[in-house]
């Protein structure tokens, strides 16, 4: 029996967005304004498909975008989290659901030497083409009205669980850590025994608490955290109960 933990990655394993920090890599550091607002709600795959192309087009390349990827800042205390997650692997299986990209995330997992820390990345597959480009699909289709349209993170932990138990893994208890409004889906699925952990100051902290306030709590328990350090004592009362 172990412990499942689910981590979103922006603003959570990192402390910065990692598709805005690409923007460093641009022309001033900044990006044209009609491309800034481009963007449309429920569409920000589609959003960076144009950025990636506008970097593409101003001669960026992918050494460049590596470079600049690999100093993005991780969230206070997470380097201390993941190397604790890394040494009780025995205990804990862990999984990254977020609406970045893989390449980003493979850079900086791999730059920071925690890569194998993670048993599987759910995000939107991304690949550099035969000119240069990088370029990002969405990752699944889904009919969740709540979610953006490139990803349900619900739908993600479901069958990521499922395919587990196919296997004959079952979890204790799931743990899901994140910040935004599209890991709220995912959290109202957690049952009774799970446990939230929202980013104080974040969105999805404000969502549950607004949940509340409009009598339809989620289900789980819910720990606010500001740094990973108040994660990583969770933990370590996980394991010695």
């Amino acid at each position: 029996m172990k412990f499942l933990l689910v981590f979103d990655f922006d603003h959570t394993i990192v402390d910065e967005n990692s598709d805005t920090w690409i923007v460093k890599c641009a022309p001033g550091k900044r990006l044209p304004h009609g491309l800034r607002n481009s963007y449309q709600p429920g569409h920000w795959t589609e959003y960076m498909g144009r950025v990636f192309v506008y970097l593409g087009d101003s001669g960026v390349k992918e050494e460049e975008m590596r470079r600049t990827m690999t100093t993005i800042p991780f969230t206070a205390g997470m380097g201390d989290l993941l190397r604790f997650i890394g040494e009780n692997k025995e205990l804990f299986d862990c999984i990254i659901v977020s609406d970045s990209n893989t390449v980003f995330i493979d850079w900086i997992l791999k730059a920071a030497d925690f890569h194998k820390v993670f048993d599987e990345v759910f995000t939107n597959p991304a690949a550099f083409s035969s000119t240069g480009y990088l370029t990002v699909q969405n990752f699944h289709a889904h009919h969740c009205p709540k979610c953006p349209k490139n990803l349900c993170k619900r739908k993600v932990l479901k069958e990521f669980v499922d395919k587990q138990l196919e296997r004959g893994v079952s979890y204790i208890q799931v743990v899901y850590i994140g910040d935004g409004g599209n890991d709220l889906c995912p959290v109202m699925s957690l049952k009774k025994n799970d446990i939230a952990m929202p980013r104080h100051g974040y969105t999805l902290e404000k969502r549950i608490s607004q949940l509340s306030q409009d009598r339809s709590p989620v289900e789980c328990s819910v720990l606010v955290w500001s740094t990973a350090v108040e994660i990583a004592s969770y933990l370590k009362l996980l394991i010695k109960e």
